[in-house]
Protein backbone atom coordinates (compact mmCIF):
# COMPACT_ATOMS: atom_id res chain seq x y z
CA UNK A 1 0.00 0.00 0.00
CA UNK A 2 2.50 2.45 1.07
CA UNK A 3 4.56 1.80 -2.67
CA UNK A 4 1.56 2.61 -4.45
CA UNK A 5 1.01 5.37 -2.85
CA UNK A 6 4.37 6.44 -3.57
CA UNK A 7 3.82 6.03 -7.14
CA UNK A 8 0.55 7.92 -7.03
CA UNK A 9 2.20 10.94 -5.59
CA UNK A 10 4.97 10.86 -8.02
CA UNK A 11 2.60 10.93 -11.28
CA UNK A 12 1.95 14.02 -12.47
CA UNK A 13 -1.68 15.50 -12.54
CA UNK A 14 -3.16 16.93 -16.10
CA UNK A 15 -3.65 20.20 -14.20
CA UNK A 16 0.22 19.80 -13.05
CA UNK A 17 1.54 18.85 -16.59
CA UNK A 18 -0.44 21.30 -18.57
CA UNK A 19 1.49 23.95 -16.08
CA UNK A 20 5.01 21.92 -17.06
CA UNK A 21 4.10 22.59 -20.89
CA UNK A 22 3.10 26.29 -20.32
CA UNK A 23 6.31 26.59 -18.54
CA UNK A 24 8.17 25.34 -21.29
CA UNK A 25 6.86 27.03 -23.47
CA UNK A 26 7.34 30.22 -22.12
CA UNK A 27 11.30 29.15 -21.46
CA UNK A 28 11.25 28.14 -24.83
CA UNK A 29 12.90 31.38 -26.44
CA UNK A 30 15.60 31.46 -24.21
CA UNK A 31 16.45 27.82 -24.34
CA UNK A 32 16.43 27.85 -28.33
CA UNK A 33 18.46 31.31 -28.37
CA UNK A 34 20.60 29.97 -25.48
CA UNK A 35 21.49 26.39 -28.06
CA UNK A 36 21.61 28.51 -30.98
CA UNK A 37 23.67 31.77 -29.97
CA UNK A 38 25.82 30.40 -27.35
CA UNK A 39 26.00 26.86 -26.88
CA UNK A 40 26.41 26.04 -30.61
CA UNK A 41 28.95 28.25 -31.41
CA UNK A 42 30.92 27.29 -28.25
CA UNK A 43 31.02 23.72 -29.73
CA UNK A 44 31.64 24.96 -32.77
CA UNK A 45 34.57 26.89 -31.51
CA UNK A 46 35.82 24.05 -29.39
CA UNK A 47 35.74 21.18 -32.09
CA UNK A 48 37.34 24.27 -34.35
CA UNK A 49 40.66 24.54 -32.85
CA UNK A 50 41.83 20.99 -33.11
CA UNK A 51 41.32 21.85 -37.48
CA UNK A 52 42.76 24.13 -39.78
CA UNK A 53 40.38 26.47 -41.26
CA UNK A 54 40.29 29.56 -43.11
CA UNK A 55 36.29 30.23 -43.71
CA UNK A 56 36.56 29.03 -47.18
CA UNK A 57 38.17 25.47 -46.84
CA UNK A 58 37.84 22.32 -45.76
CA UNK A 59 37.66 21.77 -41.84
CA UNK A 60 41.16 19.57 -41.91
CA UNK A 61 41.33 18.24 -38.05
CA UNK A 62 45.14 18.86 -37.18
CA UNK A 63 44.87 17.68 -33.28
CA UNK A 64 46.67 19.75 -31.12
CA UNK A 65 48.68 21.71 -33.19
CA UNK A 66 47.02 25.22 -32.83
CA UNK A 67 47.72 25.06 -29.49
CA UNK A 68 51.22 24.18 -29.92
CA UNK A 69 52.16 26.92 -32.30
CA UNK A 70 50.19 28.98 -30.05
CA UNK A 71 52.63 28.14 -26.55
CA UNK A 72 56.12 27.49 -28.67
CA UNK A 73 55.90 29.66 -31.88
CA UNK A 74 53.92 32.43 -31.28
CA UNK A 75 55.53 35.72 -29.48
CA UNK A 76 52.70 37.84 -30.11
CA UNK A 77 50.22 35.40 -28.08
CA UNK A 78 52.39 35.49 -24.67
CA UNK A 79 52.95 39.68 -25.61
CA UNK A 80 48.92 39.57 -26.00
CA UNK A 81 48.35 37.83 -22.87
CA UNK A 82 51.07 39.73 -20.82
CA UNK A 83 49.60 43.54 -21.72
CA UNK A 84 45.97 41.72 -21.51
CA UNK A 85 47.05 40.80 -17.72
CA UNK A 86 48.72 43.57 -16.82
CA UNK A 87 45.42 46.19 -17.77
CA UNK A 88 43.51 43.58 -15.83
CA UNK A 89 45.98 43.43 -12.29
CA UNK A 90 45.64 47.38 -12.76
CA UNK A 91 42.25 48.26 -13.91
CA UNK A 92 40.11 45.92 -11.79
CA UNK A 93 41.25 46.98 -8.18
CA UNK A 94 41.60 50.39 -9.22
CA UNK A 95 38.02 51.09 -10.60
CA UNK A 96 36.45 49.28 -7.73
CA UNK A 97 38.12 50.86 -5.38
CA UNK A 98 37.68 54.47 -6.93
CA UNK A 99 33.99 53.32 -7.08
CA UNK A 100 33.85 52.58 -3.62
CA UNK A 101 34.86 55.92 -2.84
CA UNK A 102 32.98 57.57 -4.92
CA UNK A 103 30.12 56.16 -4.13
CA UNK A 104 30.78 57.18 0.36
CA UNK A 105 31.96 60.77 -1.14
CA UNK A 106 28.32 60.48 -3.00
CA UNK A 107 26.51 59.33 -0.25
CA UNK A 108 26.75 62.12 2.01
CA UNK A 109 23.62 64.34 3.17
CA UNK A 110 24.57 67.38 1.44
CA UNK A 111 22.38 70.05 -0.56
CA UNK A 112 22.48 69.40 -4.29
CA UNK A 113 24.37 66.75 -4.03
CA UNK A 114 21.96 64.88 -7.00
CA UNK A 115 23.25 66.98 -9.29
CA UNK A 116 26.76 65.74 -8.24
CA UNK A 117 25.74 62.07 -8.60
CA UNK A 118 24.34 62.98 -12.14
CA UNK A 119 27.45 64.48 -13.58
CA UNK A 120 29.62 61.57 -12.36
CA UNK A 121 27.71 58.85 -13.40
CA UNK A 122 27.29 61.04 -17.14
CA UNK A 123 30.60 59.52 -18.54
CA UNK A 124 29.05 55.49 -17.79
CA UNK A 125 26.45 56.40 -20.52
CA UNK A 126 28.19 58.19 -23.18
CA UNK A 127 28.91 56.33 -26.61
CA UNK A 128 32.17 54.30 -26.20
CA UNK A 129 33.49 55.24 -29.99
CA UNK A 130 32.76 58.94 -28.92
CA UNK A 131 34.53 58.40 -25.76
CA UNK A 132 37.37 56.82 -27.01
CA UNK A 133 38.22 59.37 -29.63
CA UNK A 134 37.59 62.59 -27.42
CA UNK A 135 40.59 60.71 -25.06
CA UNK A 136 42.41 60.23 -27.79
CA UNK A 137 42.53 64.30 -28.50
CA UNK A 138 42.88 65.03 -24.62
CA UNK A 139 45.85 62.40 -24.02
CA UNK A 140 47.67 64.12 -26.89
CA UNK A 141 50.90 64.87 -26.24
CA UNK A 142 50.75 68.34 -27.59
CA UNK A 143 47.62 69.85 -27.53
CA UNK A 144 45.94 67.47 -25.31
CA UNK A 145 43.93 68.76 -22.13
CA UNK A 146 45.67 66.22 -20.03
CA UNK A 147 49.35 67.03 -20.71
CA UNK A 148 47.83 70.76 -20.83
CA UNK A 149 46.87 70.71 -16.95
CA UNK A 150 49.91 69.06 -15.84
CA UNK A 151 51.96 71.79 -17.53
CA UNK A 152 50.08 74.06 -15.25
CA UNK A 153 51.73 72.72 -12.20
CA UNK A 154 55.03 72.10 -13.35
CA UNK A 155 55.17 68.42 -14.84
CA UNK A 156 55.67 67.57 -18.09
CA UNK A 157 53.23 64.61 -19.56
CA UNK A 158 54.21 61.93 -21.45
CA UNK A 159 53.40 60.61 -25.18
CA UNK A 160 50.56 58.31 -23.74
CA UNK A 161 49.96 56.31 -26.60
CA UNK A 162 52.99 57.14 -28.68
CA UNK A 163 54.96 55.76 -25.86
CA UNK A 164 54.84 52.09 -24.94
CA UNK A 165 55.20 53.01 -21.42
CA UNK A 166 52.26 55.45 -20.69
CA UNK A 167 49.63 53.16 -23.42
CA UNK A 168 47.72 51.15 -21.17
CA UNK A 169 47.93 53.45 -18.05
CA UNK A 170 46.23 55.69 -20.61
CA UNK A 171 43.34 52.87 -21.09
CA UNK A 172 43.40 52.68 -17.58
CA UNK A 173 43.03 56.27 -16.59
CA UNK A 174 40.43 56.10 -19.38
CA UNK A 175 38.47 53.83 -17.88
CA UNK A 176 38.53 55.50 -14.30
CA UNK A 177 36.96 58.49 -15.64
CA UNK A 178 33.58 56.34 -16.23
CA UNK A 179 33.38 54.40 -12.68
CA UNK A 180 29.74 56.12 -12.53
CA UNK A 181 28.21 52.78 -13.65
CA UNK A 182 29.87 50.43 -10.74
CA UNK A 183 29.58 53.53 -8.75
CA UNK A 184 25.43 53.57 -8.94
CA UNK A 185 25.84 49.99 -7.71
CA UNK A 186 27.83 50.98 -4.35
CA UNK A 187 25.83 53.73 -3.70
CA UNK A 188 22.29 51.89 -3.88
CA UNK A 189 24.11 49.61 -1.28
CA UNK A 190 25.65 52.14 1.24
CA UNK A 191 21.56 53.67 0.94
CA UNK A 192 20.45 50.60 2.38
CA UNK A 193 23.16 50.21 5.00
CA UNK A 194 21.38 51.09 8.86
CA UNK A 195 21.94 54.68 9.76
CA UNK A 196 21.47 53.08 13.25
CA UNK A 197 24.88 51.21 13.46
CA UNK A 198 27.07 54.22 12.50
CA UNK A 199 25.21 56.09 14.94
CA UNK A 200 25.94 53.34 17.47
CA UNK A 201 30.02 53.28 16.67
CA UNK A 202 30.25 57.58 16.93
CA UNK A 203 28.86 57.22 20.36
CA UNK A 204 31.21 54.52 21.19
CA UNK A 205 34.27 56.87 19.65
CA UNK A 206 34.94 55.27 16.64
CA UNK A 207 35.92 57.66 14.14
CA UNK A 208 34.96 57.58 10.09
CA UNK A 209 37.73 55.46 9.28
CA UNK A 210 36.90 53.05 11.46
CA UNK A 211 33.11 53.42 10.88
CA UNK A 212 34.31 53.01 7.06
CA UNK A 213 36.73 49.81 8.04
CA UNK A 214 34.07 48.22 10.20
CA UNK A 215 30.77 48.68 8.90
CA UNK A 216 30.35 50.44 5.68
CA UNK A 217 33.40 47.70 3.82
CA UNK A 218 32.00 44.70 5.68
CA UNK A 219 27.53 45.22 4.20
CA UNK A 220 29.16 46.12 0.61
CA UNK A 221 31.13 43.17 0.15
CA UNK A 222 29.11 40.91 -1.73
CA UNK A 223 28.63 43.94 -4.35
CA UNK A 224 32.25 44.38 -4.40
CA UNK A 225 32.74 40.88 -5.05
CA UNK A 226 29.82 41.48 -8.14
CA UNK A 227 31.89 43.95 -9.00
CA UNK A 228 35.09 42.71 -8.80
CA UNK A 229 34.11 39.25 -11.27
CA UNK A 230 32.06 40.66 -13.68
CA UNK A 231 34.97 44.09 -14.15
CA UNK A 232 37.55 41.28 -14.61
CA UNK A 233 35.93 38.93 -17.20
CA UNK A 234 34.58 42.09 -18.84
CA UNK A 235 38.35 43.73 -18.71
CA UNK A 236 39.74 40.08 -20.10
CA UNK A 237 38.07 41.03 -23.12
CA UNK A 238 39.21 44.33 -23.80
CA UNK A 239 38.95 44.88 -27.79
CA UNK A 240 37.15 47.91 -28.49
CA UNK A 241 39.18 50.74 -26.78
CA UNK A 242 42.67 49.26 -28.33
CA UNK A 243 41.21 48.94 -32.08
CA UNK A 244 39.87 52.44 -31.92
CA UNK A 245 42.47 54.11 -29.90
CA UNK A 246 45.74 52.72 -32.71
CA UNK A 247 43.97 53.50 -35.59
CA UNK A 248 42.02 50.04 -36.72
CA UNK A 249 44.07 47.24 -34.62
CA UNK A 250 47.50 48.36 -35.65
CA UNK A 251 48.48 47.05 -31.90
CA UNK A 252 50.27 50.36 -30.74
CA UNK A 253 53.95 51.12 -30.17
CA UNK A 254 55.62 48.39 -29.55
CA UNK A 255 52.86 46.05 -29.65
CA UNK A 256 52.06 47.69 -26.41
CA UNK A 257 48.06 47.40 -27.27
CA UNK A 258 48.34 44.37 -28.70
CA UNK A 259 45.37 42.81 -25.78
CA UNK A 260 44.50 39.37 -26.27
CA UNK A 261 41.25 39.72 -27.92
CA UNK A 262 42.80 42.52 -30.66
CA UNK A 263 45.19 39.42 -31.34
CA UNK A 264 42.47 37.07 -31.78
CA UNK A 265 40.64 39.42 -33.81
CA UNK A 266 43.80 39.73 -36.51
CA UNK A 267 44.13 35.99 -36.65
CA UNK A 268 40.48 35.63 -37.57
CA UNK A 269 39.47 38.59 -39.49
CA UNK A 270 42.98 39.66 -41.01
CA UNK A 271 44.87 36.73 -41.32
CA UNK A 272 41.59 34.48 -41.98
CA UNK A 273 43.00 31.61 -39.44
CA UNK A 274 40.06 30.88 -37.98
CA UNK A 275 41.36 27.69 -36.42
CA UNK A 276 43.95 29.10 -34.56
CA UNK A 277 41.67 32.03 -33.73
CA UNK A 278 39.45 29.62 -31.96
CA UNK A 279 42.40 28.25 -30.25
CA UNK A 280 43.03 30.82 -28.78
CA UNK A 281 39.16 31.48 -27.69
CA UNK A 282 39.39 28.35 -26.13
CA UNK A 283 42.71 29.18 -24.56
CA UNK A 284 40.76 32.93 -22.67
CA UNK A 285 37.51 30.32 -22.07
CA UNK A 286 39.66 28.42 -19.55
CA UNK A 287 41.64 31.35 -18.13
CA UNK A 288 38.55 33.39 -17.20
CA UNK A 289 36.68 30.06 -16.40
CA UNK A 290 39.62 29.81 -13.48
CA UNK A 291 39.84 33.18 -12.37
CA UNK A 292 36.39 32.94 -11.77
CA UNK A 293 36.63 29.68 -10.32
CA UNK A 294 39.17 30.77 -7.55
CA UNK A 295 37.12 34.26 -7.06
CA UNK A 296 34.16 31.91 -5.71
CA UNK A 297 36.33 29.95 -3.34
CA UNK A 298 37.96 32.78 -1.81
CA UNK A 299 34.25 34.56 -1.35
CA UNK A 300 33.76 33.25 1.88
CA UNK A 301 36.98 34.63 3.27
CA UNK A 302 35.89 38.07 2.96
CA UNK A 303 32.45 38.28 1.50
CA UNK A 304 29.64 39.17 4.22
CA UNK A 305 25.85 38.47 3.98
CA UNK A 306 23.22 39.71 5.85
CA UNK A 307 23.09 36.18 7.89
CA UNK A 308 27.09 36.03 8.21
CA UNK A 309 30.08 35.17 5.91
CA UNK A 310 28.85 33.48 2.67
CA UNK A 311 28.98 29.59 2.85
Amino acid sequence: MAVATIKQKKKMSKKQKKDALWGLFFVSPFIIGFVIFMLGPMLFSFYGSFTNYNLTSKMDFIGFNNFRRMFNQDELFWKSLYNTGYYVLFNVPLTAIGSVLLAVLLNQQVRGMSVFRTIFYLPAILSGVAVYVLWMQMLSPTSGLVNTILAWIGVQGPAWLFDPQWTKPALILMKLWSVGGAMLLYLATLQNVPTQLYESAEIDGASAFKRFRHITLPLITPIIFYDVVTSTIGAFQIFQEAYVMTESGTNGPANSLLFYNLHMWNKAFVAFDMGYAMAMSMVLFVIVLSLTFVNLKLAPRWVHYGGGRSE
